[in-house]
């Protein structure tokens, strides 16, 4: 088994490191680490090290040693971006969770026009807290040292902008009348940055679809299904992933 990941704010050097607060609790009480038991440590930003627990101390405060090797993990090439689509209920951290899971850069909630779900004030912060707080989670479990970056939601029109940029933008549609074209047949980039959209359940809206075309996206479909919003962005970014080096 892997070593479990632990987020610090600043990755440590040096003979040995007091890994306290929540993560130190969580690494006591809930992992019940052990001392010659291995650890990463990261600042989630692509800086990491590796350690073996000295001494565990009460119910959150772990003894770290040997923290010799800082490294440094680079960008991802070429970087997802996933622009998804507010969903119901607990079913957008479900989608950032797998997501993460899977390998995805960054994640950008969009309030398309037929999202039942609407991200305004307090409630938006909120929401939006979560999703950050699921990816940072989400990337310790899956050892993940660079964790997907959660942006401000994005309305349709600051969507197209950031389509337009892309080296690959990709709306998925299940429709075939727009998307005669599956996912898996698309050219990518070697590098640079692919940028897939993820409607609401309700599917992205003619109007939605017409103003990302006019950016410079294309329409794909991704197989003879028809998945949720929660599910799509999982599928697409394992399929994207799967035809480029960094799954090889």
């Amino acid at each position: 088994m892997t070593a479990p990941v632990f987020v610090v704010d600043a990755v440590p050097g040096g003979p040995q490191f007091v890994l306290d607060g929540p993560e130190g609790r969580h690494a006591v009480s809930v992992k019940r680490l052990r001392a010659g038991e291995d650890v990463v440590l990261t600042d989630g930003r692509g800086r990491w090290t590796e350690g073996v627990v000295r001494a565990a101390e009460g119910k959150d405060r772990l003894v770290v040693m040997d923290l010799h090797t800082i490294r440094e993990e680079p960008e991802p090439s070429p970087r997802i971006t996933v622009v998804q689509a507010l969903p119901k209920g607990d079913r957008g951290e479900l989608a950032v969770e797998t997501m993460t899971e899977t390998g995805v850069d960054e994640i950008v909630p969009w309030a398309a026009s037929r999202c039942i779900t609407q991200w305004k004030g307090d409630r938006g912060l909120k929401a939006l807290g979560k999703w950050r707080a699921t990816a940072r989670e989400a990337g310790k479990q899956s050892r993940r040292v660079r964790f997907p970056q959660v942006s401000d939601a994005m309305t349709t029109k600051q969507v197209a902008a950031l389509l337009a940029k892309a080296d690959l933008a990709a709306v998925l549609h299940e429709d075939r009348e727009y998307a005669s074209v599956p996912l898996a047949t698309a050219e990518l980039p070697s590098s640079g940055e692919i940028v897939l959209v993820v409607g609401p359940e309700g599917g992205v809206s003619p109007q939605e679809l017409e103003a990302f075309m006019a950016a410079g996206a294309g329409a794909y479909r991704l197989g003879r299904t028809v998945l949720r919003t929660s599910t799509a962005g999982t599928a697409a970014t394992a399929l994207l992933l799967g035809r480029t080096s960094r799954w090889s």
